[in-house]
C-alpha cells in the first residue's frame, strides 16, 4: 500500500522542480522587468528555469619543476 502525499515528510518532497507556479512566475518577471502592474495573470510567458548543476573540482596546476 502507498503512503498519501499529505503523509510524506516534506524534506523528502524537496527536488528539483521544471515548472513555477504562477506566483513565483510573476516574482520572475518582475525581476527581470518584463511584468507591468495591473497586467492579468492569466496567459504568462514562460520563464526559464535556471539549474545549477555541481560539477567536478578542476585540479590544480601543477608547479613548475625547474626551478
Amino acid at each position: 500500500m502507498s503512503l498519501d502525499k499529505s503523509l510524506r515528510r516534506k524534506s523528502r518532497l524537496v527536488r528539483a522542480r521544471n515548472v513555477y507556479s504562477r506566483e513565483e512566475r510573476i516574482l520572475r518577471l518582475q525581476a527581470i522587468e518584463r511584468w507591468e502592474e495591473g497586467q492579468s495573470p492569466i496567459g504568462l510567458p514562460k520563464v526559464r528555469i535556471v539549474r545549477t548543476v555541481a560539477g567536478r573540482k578542476k585540479k590544480k596546476k601543477a608547479k613548475d619543476e625547474d626551478d
